[in-house]
């Protein structure tokens, strides 16, 4: 039920109907939107509903959607139930179009997605599939109509054997009378009865001569009219007229067979006239529904899912003729967030006037009755909506002189009217709930009417000044205060509404904002008293902290968001870091069974070597235990560990092996000093106790040519490392450390690792066949033991500045060293000391093709990347 009558203008619904006409293409899609109607029946508005959603997304979808020739045949083929009536070439061509629309539209909307088997039903628009429900289509009348009309709608020369030689005839004939009459105007322009520049027309359908009046009777003919000014007269000459007379009769004749075959066509036409009509609804609904699609794109509308129980949760909602008129005026609209609960089933609404409370009582009901009339409205997406079955409106001013009511008395004919009509699923909608009368006796006849609106469970919006009512609300559970609020300091309504406290009416403020004198508004006070005047204070107080307030839980709210949102990037930004983690230890425990794996290979190839260099077999041994201890220290390394387990077991192990290799060339050391006695006829233990001058300065000599102590280093020296015995050169200094190539393979080395030597030294260490092998046979093993024990990642958190660069120095040479191409130096960000210290080292390293920061998915800044070429 909708009260009153004139409900529609009252609140801005006929406004509606004439913009979704607007947006219509055809008589029929008007007609639908004169029709629409008020639903309390969910499906129905579900339906409605759906149908736009489907649409809107038709056309972001696709093209080809038919949308031509929607044109309204229905009267025209009505009229073929008559027998003996026809068509007309017209009328026949706009059939053809517009059941060739239908076809199409049916054709699309009934095509299945994926596949060609229609019992799948897997129909992209189910909604709009719907409307083809019943719905027939005539291809064949289509197919028929095109044999009978040419592209332009005229009807072909070959719809029948009769009309193609009727015509054919016709064509020869006015052929033979345009040559005559040519021939004829040649002759009376060289005679000079007629105008050089006169050719002949046409004339009642006949084709004539224009002549001068005075020279009409020089030709022999029949005159058929003259010209308004009667200075010419058109002749039809004697020759032609036997000639346009059999014209005369082939064109009646080609209008008989016309008629004829036109009345066939109505035939086949007439046992299907009432489908056809019917399938005009079609066209009818698809305009229609294009038509609130278009209108919901013009006003932001949405389609909020309903319930069929009374709600109203409008998020963001705006009047949508507002919006269009400000978007004129290049103004924004003030969305209003209106929630009625069942807890809450009606909202008082105070406040100042011209503030906006009639808006948002109209948003409210206008909103609701689209809604229910299937029609999008512009409220948020997270809005809620459900479905009242009355909706009754008391706006304005209801005056009537014929049947001598009051303004008030109409107010209340109203309120006897909802008060008998109201009950659950009931939405009132009162603008000024009690005016129109004294205040006192007003305000007491509106609360008692409110209480019966209370008893019945109705919903409602309603806007009132009254303080007894704004009590009222207070102290019912069933009713909401809400206030439309207002900038005291600006003096200007701010058109916002807040639920939760009643609003003032500034009528003090508006009333010296107006510019009336002091004086009045003084007396206004006194008049009304001190009590009420702080009381309206009080409340503008509470109201504007509430306000203050609200905007900071807001705020926190907001801020917890984000909160949130952060933690959970970083659980995200973890998950991915543990996830990294895996894979590196999985990577590693790969790389440790390849080593395993390696380690026979290994052990054939040190026997091989040692074959060659006829070794003993206890060297044989040596090597093997060796290989075995290795295998033994790479099994240490447990893979299912935390990473600090296995870099702490990884660092004990390097610093076993670096122990061994020094343990290693100390005893290499002194077999090669113990070689040298031999060789001098000493004993290998009496260097402490019988050695001579001479041979102590010998030795001392020879030592003092091998190496010098700190010696001055250049580009193109041979040096060895101290702590391999590796010989090689130097072919690039920078600062304290330099590049060294060693058989091939190049390195950066710290200068302090490095000792010159002589070039007899070099020639001894050649000669001396075994100890060469030694070394070379060291060095390979450090290099293979350091590759398989080395680590990517170098953590030099937590030390000093000289520590941490010493650190780094030694790993980024034995990252080239075992020819390792990219590494990661994990300093953390901190100050930014260590992180500026690593990078200008690296800005020094030749060997160091690029260093940048880590993805900040797994560090960002707080570690390096180090590519080395």
């Amino acid at each position: 039920m909708i009260y009153p009558n004139t409900f529609e203008k009252k609140i801005g619904f006929s406004e509606i109907r004439t913009l979704l006409k607007e947006h219509c293409i055809s008589k029929l899609g008007k007609e639908q939107v004169d029709s629409m109607m008020f639903s309390y029946d969910v499906e129905i508005i579900g339906q409605r509903l759906q149908q736009i959603r489907e649409f809107r997304r038709l056309q972001q979808e696709t093209e080809d959607f038919p949308l031509q020739y929607f044109l309204d045949m229905r009267q025209q083929v009505a009229r073929l139930r008559l027998e003996g009536t026809h068509l007309e070439e017209e009328e026949l061509f706009d059939l053809k179009r517009s059941l060739n629309t239908i076809y199409l539209i049916v054709k699309f909307l009934r095509k299945t997605e994926g596949s060609n088997d229609e019992d799948t039903k897997n129909y992209p628009y189910p909604a709009l599939k719907l409307l083809t429900d019943g719905i027939e289509t005539f291809p064949e009348l289509v197919q028929k109509i095109d044999s009978i009309l040419d592209k332009y709608g005229h009807i072909r020369d070959n719809a029948s054997p009769q009309l193609a030689q009727i015509r054919s005839e016709l064509a020869r004939t006015e052929g033979g009378i345009s040559r005559s009459l040519n021939n004829i105007l040649r002759q009376a322009q060289s005679e000079g009865l007629v105008e050089k520049d006169v050719a002949p027309t046409l004339r009642d359908g006949r084709l004539v001569i224009p002549v001068a009046p005075a020279l009409k009777r020089k030709i022999r003919g029949i005159v058929h009219d003259e010209s308004a000014s009667g200075k010419t007269v058109f002749i039809e000459p004697a020759e032609v007229v036997e000639a346009n007379n059999r014209i005369r009769e082939l064109q009646a004749d080609e209008r008989r067979e016309i008629i004829r075959i036109l009345t066939e066509f109505a035939k086949e036409v007439r046992p299907h006239v009432r489908p056809i009509v019917a399938s005009y609804k079609l066209l009818a609904m698809v305009d229609f529904i294009r038509s609130k699609a278009l209108f919901a794109e013009e006003t932001n509308g949405f389609e909020p899912e309903i319930t069929p129980s009374p709600t109203v949760d409008f998020i963001s909602a705006i009047h949508p003729l507002l919006r269009i008129s400000l978007a004129k005026q290049e103004k924004e609209v003030v969305p209003l967030d209106i929630m009625l609960t069942a807890e809450k089933r009606i909202l008082l609404i105070s406040g100042p006037n011209a503030g906006g409370k009639s808006v948002c009582l109209k948003t409210m009901g206008l909103l609701q009755y689209m809604l229910q009339c299937g029609i999008s409205i512009p409220v948020s997406e997270r809005s809620k909506a459900g479905i009242f079955e009355n909706i009754l409106i008391d706006i304005g001013d209801e005056q009537s002189i014929e049947n001598d009511l009051s303004t008030y008395s109409s107010h209340l004919m109203n309120m006897k009217y909802m008060m008998r009509a109201a009950n659950e699923r009931t939405l009132i909608l009162i603008d000024e709930f009690g005016t129109g009368t004294e205040p006192q006796i007003g305000g007491a006849i509106a609360e008692s009417v409110l209480q019966q609106f209370c008893k019945k469970k109705a919903w409602g919006v309603i806007t009132t000044h009254y303080q007894n009512l704004k009590q009222f609300a207070d102290s019912h559970s069933g009713v909401a205060n809400g206030a439309m609020l207002y900038d005291r300091s600006e003096m200007r309504p701010l058109f916002q509404l807040q639920i939760g406290q009643p609003g003032s009416s500034f009528a003090i403020e508006i009333a010296r904002k107006t510019g009336l004198p002091e004086e009045v508004i003084a007396q206004a006070e006194a008049i009304v008293g001190r009590d009420y005047i702080q009381s309206d204070k009080y409340l503008q107080d509470i109201v504007r902290d509430k306000r203050y307030w609200e905007s900071k839980r807001q705020n926190i709210h907001s801020h917890e968001k984000q909160m949130q949102q952060t933690i959970a990037h970083y659980e995200e930004e973890l998950q991915e870091v543990e996830k990294e983690r895996k894979q590196i230890l999985k990577r590693a425990r790969i790389q440790a069974e390849e080593l395993l794996k390696d380690a026979n290979k290994r052990i054939e190839n040190t026997i091989r070597e040692i074959k060659e260099a006829q070794a003993e077999r206890e060297a044989t041994k040596r090597a093997r235990e060796e290989l075995q201890l290795y295998k033994e220290e790479v099994s240490e390394i447990d893979t299912t560990a935390n990473d600090e387990m296995i870099e702490r077991k990884m660092k004990q192990i390097l610093a076993r092996r670096e122990r061994k290799e020094k343990r290693k060339a100390e005893k290499e050391r002194k077999k090669a000093l113990d070689a040298e006695r031999l060789a001098a006829g000493e004993s290998p233990n009496s260097s402490n106790r019988n050695s001579s001058a001479k041979l102590q300065q010998e030795k001392l000599s020879e030592r003092s040519e091998e190496r010098t102590l700190n010696p001055q280093l250049n580009i193109g020296d041979t040096v060895r490392l101290k702590t391999l015995g590796s010989i090689g050169k130097i072919t690039g200094l920078s600062g304290k450390s330099a590049t060294v190539t060693i058989g091939g393979m190049s390195s950066k080395v710290n200068i302090d690792k490095l000792e010159k030597v002589s070039a007899s030294a070099i020639k001894k260490s050649t000669e001396s066949k075994p100890i060469f092998m030694v070394q070379s046979r060291s060095t390979r093993e450090t290099i293979d033991s350091r590759r398989s024990n080395f680590h990517q990642d170098l953590d030099i958190r937590g030390l000093r500045v000289d520590e941490a660069l010493d650190v780094v120095m030694h790993f980024i040479d034995d990252a080239i060293l075992i020819g390792i191409s990219r590494v990661r130096i994990l300093h953390g960000t901190g100050t930014g000391a260590l992180r500026q210290l690593v990078r200008q080292y690296l800005g020094t390293v030749p060997n160091v093709e690029k260093y940048n920061d880590e993805n900040v998915q797994f560090g960002g800044a707080g570690i390096t990347v180090v590519d080395i070429g």
